[in-house]
């Protein structure tokens, strides 16, 4: 199967937003266009997507990385793609990434009532740290 990885474009907005809503990504509490927009402005080049074909998103990712660790955001294949790899090919992609910009870890946060994510990140070698994760919307 064909399958490229590329840098996110304004233009790809729409198909992401529909991925992320059709791998139930996206929160109540989640305003998909302003995670964009706050993405596209730190480190864009870390925002990636998949495609099967040129024009046909597939799958994304959005990592981060603040100076101590590495972050995941919205990985996510469309549930008509997945077990093929295609995760894993973006999730080792930024990787590589972050590894290139001197990150030592990455951390993640994942629904625990998301079982299938859960067993996934624990197939590529991610284990629970023994944290509760705790947030606070400014």
């Amino acid at each position: 199967m064909y399958i490229t990885i590329r840098p996110f474009t304004f233009p790809d907005s729409e198909a992401v937003i529909s991925l992320w809503k059709q791998c139930n990504l996206i929160s109540s509490r989640n305003d998909p266009t302003e995670d964009i927009r706050l993405k596209m402005e730190w480190q864009p080049d870390l925002f990636l997507i998949a495609e099967n074909k040129p024009g046909t998103i597939i799958g994304s990712i959005m990592a981060g990385y603040e100076g101590h660790r590495g972050w995941i955001n919205y990985l996510g294949v469309l549930p008509e793609h997945r077990k093929k790899g295609i995760a894993r090919k973006l999730f080792e992609t930024a990787e590589e990434k972050l590894k290139a910009l001197g990150c030592p870890k990455i951390n993640l946060q994942i629904r625990i009532t998301n079982s299938d994510v859960l067993a996934f990140y624990e197939k590529i070698g991610f284990k629970s740290d023994n944290v509760v994760g705790y947030g606070k919307r400014l």
